[in-house]
């Protein structure tokens, strides 16, 4: 078995990226084979480099002794590095091409060979967009499957929660070293994620701060630990939609929730769609396509790495199925359900409810106010919308 503090300490030399660190892993070019290769052999390395290395061999340095404090911090965290010889790597991970040779992990190992579903979207997403990332997590959570996510604001938050409220497993994959919490209004929930059971996960090194090139190698780890990716709310440029393309890339299934043609949020989750994602339109569906997982996990594991290479995505008919959710009006009273119909689910103007209704605007805002609070329409720029 390799030696972590091997792999760290090449990790760190300069123009030692985590593709180029995964070729010498395979290769098992070891500090001690670099310093003895000849200049034919395929990994030169710089002088800089060279004289960073002898030292660290000799157990000695600056190269060597910010090992011995990655280890150290490993320790007063109550964490683990695991790299892929390791009988504890995650196994549908490994069989990812692109997966990262030095993962870092706090809390339970566990939980990262069990079946997975990666729940992703919109950082600004809106109220409908949280609620569905929190219902579609506590059903697949409840089915039994782990849900993993990027522990950011919106979307991801919404959908650790929901399995920390169920005191059932989620993982966060960081876009930091696990020893900080991005965003820091987080802190509190990564706590609740260890203590349901669940665990954080990166890449980067203790004290590795949340930068923009980070997120990227995060969401293909989200990806290739789980068995299908669900978005929920994502723009046409951004990480969710990273995470799916990343997932076509490594075989998985994707799943897209469809939403207003109207909201931004819902263009990226369309674009999917029409390169063939499953279209989902309610919790139950949607756990029925994945139920068959759990039962074959294990043989999904062995095939997983044949299935990098065919770049599909999971197309089936949907649209017989039911909503979303079930609008149950009968806990509003007549004005209440008059002006709800009224409201858009993408947007309408005060004004165009006055209008459209008759209704002068005093006689107009207690309704509002009233359906808001009961979760029927959040207030956007000038107007409403409806959201369930």
């Amino acid at each position: 078995m390799a030696d972590p503090k091997d792999w760290i300490g090449l990790s760190l030399l300069s123009g030692i990226g985590p593709a180029k660190l995964s070729r010498l892993f395979y290769d098992d070019w070891t500090p001690q084979r670099l310093l003895a290769q000849t200049d034919h052999s395929p990994f030169a390395i710089s002088n800089e480099n060279r004289t960073q290395l002898i030292d660290f061999v000799d157990q000695r340095g600056a190269l060597w002794e910010q090992c011995c404090e990655v280890e150290a911090s490993l320790t007063s965290l109550n964490a683990r590095l695991l790299m892929p010889d390791s009988d504890d790597y995650p196994p549908l991970l490994r069989a990812a091409p692109d997966h990262p040779i030095l993962l870092f992990v706090k809390g339970n190992v566990e939980a990262l060979h069990l079946p997975m579903i990666a729940l992703v979207g919109s950082r600004h997403a809106s109220a409908g967009g949280l609620r569905h990332a929190y219902q579609f997590s506590k059903a697949l959570t409840e089915a039994g499957f782990v849900v993993s996510s990027g522990l950011a604001l919106g979307i991801d938050g919404e959908a650790h929660k929901a399995a920390v409220e169920l005191q059932k497993p989620t993982i966060a994959v960081m876009g930091t070293g696990i020893d900080k919490v991005y965003p820091a209004r987080h802190k509190g929930l990564a706590e609740a994620i260890l203590a349901s059971g669940g665990a954080l996960v990166s890449e980067l090194l203790p004290g590795a701060p949340p930068l923009a090139p980070h997120f990227p190698r995060r969401n293909r780890i989200i990806s290739g630990l789980s068995t299908g990716v669900l978005v929920v709310e994502a723009a046409v440029k951004s990480g969710s939609l990273i995470t799916a393309h990343q997932a076509l890339q490594q075989g998985r299934e994707v799943f897209a929730l469809p939403g207003s043609i109207d909201h931004p949020g819902s263009r990226g989750c369309h674009a999917l769609i029409r390169q063939g994602a499953t279209l989902v339109e309610s919790m139950d569906h949607m756990v029925d396509e994945l139920r068959g997982f759990l039962g074959g996990y294990r043989a999904f594991v062995d095939t997983a790495q044949q299935k990098t290479t065919q770049k599909r995505v999971s197309a089936i008919p949907t649209m017989e199925q039911a909503p979303l959710l079930e609008a149950d009006l009968s806990e509003l009273d007549a004005s209440q359900q008059r002006v709800l119909q009224g409201i858009d689910y993408s947007h309408t103007f005060v004004e165009d409810i006055c209008l459209n209704l008759s209704l002068a605007h005093d006689q107009l805002s207690t309704v509002l106010v009233e359906l808001e609070l009961f979760g029927w329409i959040e207030s956007v720029a000038g107007g409403y919308r409806r959201i369930r």
